[in-house]
Parts: C-alpha cells; sequence; structure tokens
C-alpha cells in the first residue's frame, strides 16, 4: 500500500517545516491500521522539493516521519517505510536541481520500494490526492485510488479529461474511506 504524505495522511501546509505544524487528516490514523491489519505494507511516497528550495534541511522530512510514526503507536500502528524525494527540476543547489527519476510523476520511488520490501506492483495500491500520485501509481502498474482530501477536487476535475488515468481510478472522500473498501473487499475475498 503506498500512500502520499501532505494531503492525504495529513494536512497540507505548504512546505511543512515544523512538526509542531502536523495535522492528521480525520481518519488517518484509524486507515493505516485498517490497512495493515489488513496485511499491506504501508509505506509513503513523497516529493520533498522544500529541500532543494531550502525551506528545510534534507534531515527533516526524517524527522516529520519518527513523529508521524510516534503518533501512530498510540493506535498500535506503524508506516513500514517512508521514501522521499528531495529533487526540483529547476530549483536549489546542483545536487538537489536535476530530473531524477524518483520524483513523482516518475515511478522511481515506488519501484525502488516494491523491490526492497518484495512488494508485487500489480497487487497494490497507490492513494494520493494530486495528478502525479495518480501519474506515478499509473506509470509503475499499481491501482490509483484519489482522496479527495488535499487537493484531491481539483485533481478530479483534471484526471477526469486524462482517460488514461481515470478508466482505472477509484475514488473516495478520504484515506478512511478507501482503507474500508481496501479491508472489506480483501475480508471477502479471503471468505
Amino acid at each position: 500500500m503506498f500512500l502520499d504524505r501532505d494531503g492525504t495522511i495529513i494536512e497540507d501546509v505548504h512546505y511543512l517545516s515544523n512538526l509542531d505544524s502536523i495535522e492528521w487528516i480525520e481518519g488517518s490514523e484509524k486507515a493505516i491500521r485498517l490497512l495493515k491489519d489488513a496485511g499491506y505494507k504501508v509505506i509513503v511516497i513523497t516529493n520533498q522539493s522544500g529541500v532543494a528550495r531550502g525551506i528545510f534541511k534534507e534531515d527533516f522530512p526524517d524527522e516529520v516521519h519518527e513523529e508521524m510514526n510516534n503518533h501512530l503507536l498510540q493506535y498500535g500502528t506503524v508506516i513500514d517505510a517512508f521514501y522521499v524525494c528531495p529533487h526540483h527540476p529547476e530549483i536549489g543547489p546542483p545536487q538537489y536541481r536535476k530530473r531524477c527519476s524518483c520524483r513523482k510523476p516518475e515511478p522511481g520511488l515506488i519501484l525502488r520500494a516494491s523491490q526492497e520490501h518484495g512488494i508485487c506492483l500489480e497487487k497494490s495500491f497507490f492513494i494520493g490526492d494530486n495528478v502525479a500520485d495518480m501519474e506515478a501509481a499509473q506509470n509503475a502498474g499499481v491501482q490509483p485510488i484519489l482522496v479527495l482530501t488535499g487537493k484531491g477536487m481539483t485533481t478530479k476535475k483534471v484526471v477526469e479529461k486524462m482517460p488514461h488515468l481515470s478508466a482505472r481510478l477509484k475514488v473516495f472522500p478520504s484515506l478512511l474511506d478507501a482503507a474500508l473498501w481496501i479491508w472489506t473487499k480483501k475480508v471477502l475475498k479471503e471468505k
């Protein structure tokens, strides 16, 4: 189970640069617990160009992710892994200013995570709130799921005009709604 971070799990506060600014989208903790209880590995794939832009240091996303997992422990769960792209194709110092295969919509981080964690992409989902998430899912051969939190409402209008994405797309109001659908689907399949 691949998840976008900002706008999907936590509120998108436009370059989160302070741990005190982490706000969980309602039901996200329960959603992650449901997905884990259904037997999925939960892996976050996130673009963090704030590094390239000099808004925060490269290790700051690690601090955010540690804080997120500490919070999730209260719900009896954690996210299995976090994969971060710190690059931007046009902004920042040379080590961060580049076109890379890890920045969504490119599938690099999804492919790397699938290799490192033994994940079958054909049986996987990518849940996110923006076009880059949906395209990354498509590019990796993963089922795209759009949530209407974050940028999701705007993304839905854009994606509806993109037949290559909209044909396979599932849309849910939130991560929790998507997780309930996946959990129910898996439980019914096992019966």
